[in-house]
């Protein structure tokens, strides 16, 4: 149940803006609020130096601020409190654990818990051989006839990187966790020198002559071996190394090796860590575990072997790498190169998926627990990934990068698609509720519907101010000064996803991912990392066509081969799983397996329609078996009998046809998909369908406010509009256009959103009201009273003032360095002259606001609109207006690092700028050199008389 809903109902039925709701038709229904609609939040256990008072203080303050579940990450410790740390996995730990399960019950909060501490796998029992791999390699030549002169040798060389104190190697013992300074270390990446082991030797004498010669290497190096007299061999030596990767940001009983991702043996060592831990232990309460991004590789080297993986190469691509191995480090013909590092990496892809992704799914489900993943940023096709857990999870600040892992949870049927929000908006204690709102929006349009901020430290109640923080975040601690108005956006968030989590998506199309285009590439490392579309398919079909359909407002899915073979035709329309969609895009791609060739030609003949973007595939990828699947693809090509009308090429085929033609936009009418014209005005919207109509998000990501009757692809006898910012809702005025298609009425300030849901039946109730301005704005003028209630380092002494500018700007020290909430107050009388209703607008407000009019609170205001339309019958003749204004925590730290009192009191990373301008001398994160940030109300505040507009616009 949503607990903060009674008191919200309650303020609300005192406040005048009720008036304005019933006016704008109460009766229409929102979504039940439930936990999961919520957002939730990652929950940094600094050091788990965590206590059950303070456990239960955090957890009900995060309750009270609209929070609906808590994801448990341990990370690096806090100074001065080390004799608090609690080793993860502890019999210690594990209570903590299930205390805060039992209060998550208590307060109906959710428990998500990572499966590691910081990221990625990994631990101090993680074993040299369960440790993730580096292959390493020489080439020796020897002329026939002669024996190689010189030992078949590699030397590890030692390697030490550290977010801490990097120590002499040599003062590092082994094994690792022996040490006993590991988190004033903080060690990204370790290696030891040592001989490596000769994995294996081959030769060649460039005729096609293949020898292995491993077992005639001796203990010492030496091959005792004569090269046959005719030619002059080439020899490869491959060598098993470390690559060395440490658990980043380990918090205490963390720290060691990351695993080996490749090896199914691997992995389940490490979780037989966890059910030793959690052996006896009711832990029920845990909805799902957690794996932040892949970033093994966010080191020197590469992770990109397995001791198993030759004979895995045998068993998945037919023929044994060994013989080709010139080929893998990029000597030869570039075709065959490039068709052996493509299963070389297709290879790695599929042991990513089947030793590590979908064994760790069936662990946690035998433990009745879901399984959220972050999958981009891996050596594998992110889209099987994906789609092989229950929660896929994307972050960052591009859409189509979302889009990788929502279009997986679509594909695969998923109800819930998550996000890392908010991770470094701007450096440290910049980013506003404002900020982080349209943050969130632009996820939602890229399809999320489960949102986790990027997060929330745990914090002991009596900690000074600011607490304790986390380096790569937007600091939603209860120190921050914005968290009186934090609920405010958590409350719009979950009304949003109680839409968004509702019914099925809605998209239209399916883009082929044409990974094997990239496979194929030879790069300068063996490994590529998929993250999004760029850097890898810059330039291509693929990154064309998809920016062209987002910013023309076509719905889309991206779809992989694995997906395609599930998929079925039904008449026109494809399925996967239940979710259908119209055509499927080739996106200009070369390389395409012949199992999905044939697949989407058999779809075709079923009645689809497929679309080529330029060009057919022009090939099969790798080398197994080529030529015979060569000759398949190729006659399923010639089966294609194209006719060309005006520069559209379509071949009919069975009840199908496959179209091509060298522009998406002329392709997408030709199969006749709708786009939403919306985009062209600014708007960016997803689209979702159930069983009454669609619904819709939509947000104004323009410069420019949208009052205008606005397009919809879909036909609706009713569209009900709903402000989830002020929990407003009515029947929106609508027109029915000549093509069947409906327009709605819609008024969005530049940053607002609004859900719109249609209704295939018409439907009867409240209109919503629609408000245009009868006359010039009064500014409210006389003297404003400015109170500064609660933050510090201290409380201002009042200010009255006519002028509202900065309060930095008021006089003395006091306002410059304060961080905290300050509250406006003016007395003013009723402008005169007719009005329905009056908007309220402050000109700038430096942080959140929120409105009181005579005693009564109105709303918050988050930005980038400092706006609210009150009702004329909420006005009196002589009115009480205040304001109470937060600002950032940006002055008070600016302070703090002027007058060097600490607060970057933090192992490991202690703390990183964002910014490069924003470093020390020490290279880490200071605000010394900041000027205090502008705070409160800045120009004026002005009413602006008001009249309806007809809902019948």
């Amino acid at each position: 149940m949503y607990h903060t809903r009674s008191n919200k109902l309650k303020v609300m039925a005192l406040a005048a803006l009720s008036l304005y709701a019933v006016e704008c038709g109460a009766q229409w229904n929102w979504p039940e609020v439930t936990r999961q609609a919520k957002p939730w939040t990652r929950w940094w256990w600094e050091g788990s130096a965590v206590n059950k008072k303070d456990l239960s203080w955090n957890m009900e303050t995060y309750s009270k601020a609209g929070l609906g579940g808590l994801e448990i990450t341990p990370i690096y410790g806090v100074k001065g409190h080390e004799k608090e740390f609690i080793p993860f996995l502890s019999p210690q730990w594990i209570n903590m654990l299930q205390y805060t399960l039992q209060e998550g019950k208590r307060l109906d909060m959710g428990i998500d818990v990572a499966n590691a501490t910081g990221w990625p796998f990994g631990g101090p029992w993680v074993s040299d051989n369960d440790a993730s791999k580096e292959l390493f390699w020489k080439k020796y030549e020897v002329k026939g006839g002669a024996k190689l002169d010189e030992p078949i040798v590699f030397v590890q060389q030692p390697l030490v990187r550290a977010d801490g104190v990097a120590p002499d190697i040599k003062d590092i013992k082994q094994p690792y966790g022996s040490n006993a300074n590991l988190q004033v270390m903080a060690l990204d990446q370790l290696r030891f020198q040592r001989n490596l082991p000769l994995t294996i030797l081959m030769a060649y004498n460039g005729k096609g002559k293949k020898m292995d010669l491993t077992n005639k290497v001796d203990k010492d190096g030496r091959l005792n071996w004569t090269a046959p007299a005719g030619n002059d061999w080439h020899l490869y030596a491959l060598f098993l190394g470390d690559h060395g990767k440490m658990v980043e940001r380990a918090a205490p009983g963390g720290e060691g090796f990351v695993i080996d991702h490749f090896s199914q043996t691997a992995l389940a060592h490490y979780l037989g860590h966890f059910d030793s831990a959690f052996k006896g232990h009711d832990l029920s309460g845990i909805r799902a575990f957690f794996n932040d991004s892949y970033e093994v590789d966010d080191a020197r080297g590469q992770s990109n072997f397995t001791p198993a993986f030759f004979a895995e190469f045998i068993k998945r691509r037919g023929y044994d790498l060994r013989f080709f191995l010139p080929a893998l480090f990029g000597d030869g013909d570039k075709e065959t190169v490039s068709r052996v590092v493509c299963d070389y990496r297709e290879t790695i892809s599929e042991l990513l998926l089947d030793n590590f992704t979908r064994p760790w799914h069936v662990w946690g489900s035998a433990k009745g627990a879901l399984i959220r993943n972050q999958s981009h940023g891996s050596p594998a096709n992110i889209l099987d990934l994906y789609a092989a857990i229950d929660i896929p999870e994307t972050e960052g600040n591009d859409v189509l990068r979302f889009k990788f892992a929502t279009s997986a949870a679509h594909v695969s049927g998923k109800p819930l698609a998550s996000s890392e929000s908010a991770t470094w908006l701007h450096d440290h204690f910049l980013s506003s509720l404002g900020d982080v709102k349209q943050a969130i929006d632009k996820f939602f349009v890229g399809g999320v519907n489960h949102v986790f901020y990027h997060g929330i430290s745990y914090s002991p109640k009596d900690e000074p101010w600011p607490g304790w923080l986390f380096y790569a975040a937007v600091h939603f601690q209860p120190t921050n000064p914005f968290w009186k108005h934090f609920s405010t956006l958590n409350e719009y968030i979950a009304r949003c996803q109680s839409f968004l989590q509702q019914g099925t998506p809605d998209n239209d199309v399916l883009i082929y991912y044409p990974v094997y285009d990239s496979y194929a590439e030879p790069g300068s490392a063996l490994l590529k990392h998929y993250d999004a579309l760029k850097p890898d398919f810059n330039g291509t079909g693929f990154a064309s066509v998809s920016e062209t359909m987002l910013n023309k407002g076509y719905t889309f899915d991206f779809i992989s081969d694995k997906q395609i073979a599930a998929m079925k035709a039904e008449g026109a329309k494809l399925l996967s799983g239940k979710q259908p969609y119209k055509t499927i895009v080739l996106p200009d791609c070369r390389y395409m397996p012949l199992t999905t060739w044939n697949k989407v030609v058999s779809m075709a003949k079923e009645g689809a329609t497929v679309l080529v973007y330029k060009n057919l595939p022009v090939d099969v990828p790798g080398l197994g078996q080529l030529e015979e699947r060569r000759k398949t693809f190729a006659a399923l090509k010639s089966s294609l009998q194209f006719a060309d009308v005006n520069g559209v090429k379509t071949a009919s085929i069975g009840t199908g046809r496959v179209v091509l033609a060298d522009d998406i936009t002329t392709l997408l009418q030709v199969a006749g998909i709708q786009r939403e014209v919306m985009t062209d005005e600014g708007l960016q919207f997803v689209r979702r369908r159930d069983k009454d109509g669609y619904c819709y998000f939509v947000t104004n990501a323009g410069n420019k406010a949208i009052e205008k009757q606005v397009s919809l692809a879909t036909h609706a006898a009713s569209v009900v509009v709903y402000d989830p910012m002020q929990k407003q809702a009515g029947l929106a005025a609508v027109q029915q256009q000549s093509d069947g298609q409906t327009a709605v009425y819609l008024q969005l300030q530049p940053g607002e959103s609004c859900i719109l849901h249609t209704y295939v039946q018409a439907q009867q109730g409240a209109a919503y009201v629609y408000y245009q301005p009868a006359g010039q704005g009064v500014s409210i003028k006389g003297k404003w009273t400015i109170r500064f209630e609660e933050g510090g380092p201290v409380l201002p002494q009042p200010v009255t003032t006519d002028k509202l500018v900065s309060w930095t700007e008021l006089g003395g020290e006091d306002v410059k360095a304060f961080s905290g909430i300050a509250a406006y107050q003016i007395g003013f009388a009723t402008p005169q002259g007719s009005a329905e209703a009056w908007r309220l607008h402050l000109d700038q407000v430096y942080g959140s606001a929120e409105v009181y009019l005579n005693g009564k609170k109105l709303i918050t205001l988050l930005g980038p609109d400092y706006s609210i339309d009150i009702p004329a019958t909420a006005l009196q003749p002589q009115n009480q207006l205040e304001i109470k204004v937060a600002n950032l925590m940006a002055n008070r730290i600016i302070d703090m690092d002027k007058h060097q009192v600490p607060y970057r009191i933090f192992y490991n990373t202690n703390f990183q700028a964002h910014d490069k301008a924003n470093r020390g001398s020490d290279g880490l994160f200071t605000a010394i050199n900041w000027n205090p940030l502008p705070s409160g109300i800045n120009g004026n505040v002005t009413l602006t008389p008001l009249k309806k507009v007809s809902s019948s616009l």
